[in-house]
């Protein structure tokens, strides 16, 4: 059986990578990626602190939780995208630094 520490060790890389990729990212794109990292480093975490602590009785409560996550970072995904698409339609670039939509 795999150690615990060993879920915490790969979430919390996962999340540091996540966060340098949204961090230093200019291209919009590579931040929603990064983001997405730092999500599915939480949804290890919820997976392996359920079957740690569930390991006796298998309850599906923990399972139904992460999969509810993963939809929701689905259509995180997806609303995303399709800002960063009309973004790009209007401003013609994908830049972080020129998408300020507030000055004329």
């Amino acid at each position: 059986m795999i150690p615990l520490s060993w879920y915490l060790i790969l979430a919390a890389a996962l999340m540091g990578i996540g966060l340098y990729g949204v961090i230093t990212r200019k291209n919009l794109v590579g931040a929603l990626i990064g983001l997405e990292l730092m999500l599915n480093s939480v949804n290890i975490n919820l997976l392996a602190f359920w079957r740690y602590l569930h390991y006796a009785q298998p309850e599906m409560d923990g399972l139904v939780f992460v999969a509810l996550a993963f939809v929701v970072a689905a259509a995180e995904t997806a609303v995303g995208l399709a800002l960063i698409i009309s973004a790009y339609r209007s401003r013609k670039t994908v830049d972080v630094n020129e998408m300020n939509l507030l000055k004329g």
